[in-house]
């Protein structure tokens, strides 16, 4: 019997290196997406709230924040409005949202500025941004100050 005569029997099957790449595709695509949207519910609830203020629509800007009963609309007003901590809010840029670990809410960093369109670093009207750490929890996106205790590197 030659070396090109013999049965060499059945082809060996396929389907283990198809499942394997499979799986490593599947955990390519997932992760950068997971990655990309976790905390995207949390970054639109500061978008609206944050071009709430930038409108002028502070009754809005307050209902979206779901306050707590101690923080009324005249604190608010003095946090948010026209002649407040970080008002008058002109533009803005989402800087991160992290989350510490087992935390029942999301720490949004923005940065608010009195100018429009936002100053770059190099401008100096970027002297006066000011950083607001948000909270937003995540079962009903409510907003309020993240706690100084919380800090979460960049």
């Amino acid at each position: 019997m030659g070396l090109l005569d013999g049965d060499a029997g059945p082809l060996p099957s396929k389907l283990p290196r198809y499942l394997i790449l499979g799986a490593a595709l599947f955990f390519a695509i997932s992760l950068p997406l997971y990655l990309l949207l976790r905390f995207h519910t949390e970054k639109v609830t500061a978008q609206l709230f944050l071009s709430q203020v930038m409108a002028g629509d502070y009754q809005s800007a307050y209902r979206t924040w779901k306050p707590a009963a101690s923080y009324s609309f005249e604190d608010f007003m003095r946090d948010w409005g026209p002649g407040g901590e970080y008002g008058p809010v002109k533009s803005y840029d989402l800087l991160s949202a992290r989350s510490p670990n087992k935390a029942s809410g999301v720490i949004v960093t923005v940065e608010v500025s009195a100018f429009s369109p936002f100053p770059s670093a190099g401008d100096p009207n970027s002297r006066n941004t000011k950083e607001v750490r948000l909270w937003i929890e995540r079962r009903d996106q409510s907003i309020s100050y993240a706690p100084d205790e919380i800090r979460i590197s960049r």
